[in-house]
């Protein structure tokens, strides 16, 4: 990561930048405690979501993308006894390994899946209208819409937890300028107003207030399992195969083929992204591999090779009903900000909630932390 891949980026005195600093004080809070700790206060969460699933049908939800985060969530689950509703968001872009990958997991874990299928023509107008406002993060659709199904789902079941697969060890470098708010409802609307023709009478939605409120009042609560856990992306690919004969896609999240097109294509054409820049240094910082295989893999690896690129654009120029002067026209079109179409941060609420956070993380890194630290070395 440098300053000609994000503006977000900064580095001190020592050259050293503010991820891999932000990374090693998160780590240090989140993962600083020892490996007993971390056990016990993972059977604490499994012994609360089997109190609060005693007498339903399930005790958890779990999302099933057949990618390899949410296929070791599946696993674990499994191996915890938890009766989980296994959750797979269908957005008519799935690839055929990734539905076999599904099939595979489901088969072995005995797990029930509920597949949530998108309207097709709502969602196919919600990107086009996202590619015609030229905003960088058109996956906000897809990632707004599963977490939005997902709480749907645990209020149709009574089920007060959500197990997920996101982590700090994988996910924690990203450029913030590559990607926006997921839960912006307010955004989705404006550009689909401005953009967009076919009413969102189906669109799933979960705004910044209505997931408060879910979290809060109703007591929905999140655990981010592999948090709890030394996860290993090289070591967990290997357990998967294994237990599920699970299939490699490739590039993170390439188990759909929207965003192999996307992050291989779209995202280093039009706004000079390349996300496998941040997805490797994850990997640097979690200690699998060295920095200079990475550059290796920068320097002889495209994100796809020409022929993928020609495949894959003629399958979603037909998919999306874009002609290719048409398409031409969206990649050479200068880049937008998503603020530049109105958000919710301009709701008072919002403002407010957004500030607590902001204060709590800033009283964990710059007192907890540090504090931490002189204990254990008075220790």
């Amino acid at each position: 990561m440098d300053s000609h891949t994000t503006n977000e980026i900064s580095f001190n005195e020592h050259g050293v930048c503010n991820y891999c600093t932000g990374f090693d004080i998160m780590k240090s809070y989140t993962f600083g405690r020892s490996a007993s700790v971390l056990e016990k206060e993972l059977q604490e969460h499994i012994i609360d979501i089997k109190k609060n699933g005693k007498g339903k049908t399930y005790d958890c939800i779990i999302g099933l993308s057949g990618g390899v985060d949410s296929t070791y969530v599946a696993y674990l689950v499994k191996k915890l006894g938890l009766r989980a509703l296994a959750v797979h968001f269908d957005n008519g872009w799935n690839s055929e390994l990734a539905v076999k990958n599904i099939e595979n997991i489901i088969y072995k874990t005995g797990f029930d899946l509920e597949t949530y299928v998108v309207n097709w023509e709502e969602f196919k107008d919600l990107q086009r209208s996202y590619l015609k406002a030229s905003v960088i993060d058109i996956e906000v659709l897809s990632d707004h819409m599963i977490v939005a199904s997902l709480y749907k789902l645990c209020r149709k079941y009574n089920i007060k937890h959500i197990v997920t697969g996101t982590n700090l060890a994988t996910e924690y470098v990203m450029g913030k300028d590559w990607v926006y708010a997921k839960n912006d409802l307010t955004n989705i609307k404006n550009i689909h107003k401005k953009f967009g023709i076919v009413p969102l009478k189906t669109f799933p939605q979960l705004g910044f207030t209505k997931l408060f409120f879910l979290k809060w009042i109703f007591n929905t609560k999140t655990i981010d399992i592999l948090n709890y856990i030394e996860y290993k992306k090289t070591d967990v690919k290997k357990i998967i195969i294994d237990e599920f004969g699970w299939k490699d896609y490739g590039g993170k999240h390439y188990e759909s083929n929207w965003t192999k097109f996307y992050q291989g294509y779209i995202l280093p054409r039009k706004f000079g992204v390349d996300k496998r820049v941040a997805h490797l240094s994850n990997l640097i910082l979690n200690n699998e591999i060295s920095k200079e295989q990475a550059i290796e893999e920068l320097k002889n690896n495209p994100p796809l090779v020409e022929s993928e690129i020609e495949e894959l654009e003629e399958y979603v120029l037909k998919k999306l009903n874009f002609s290719k002067n048409e398409w031409e026209k969206l990649m050479t079109e200068k880049p937008i900000s998503h603020q530049f179409y109105g958000t919710e941060n301009d709701v008072l609420f919002v403002k407010f909630v957004k500030g607590i956070r902001k204060l709590r993380l800033k009283i964990i890194v710059n007192y907890l932390v540090p504090l931490k630290k002189m204990l254990v070395l008075k220790k």
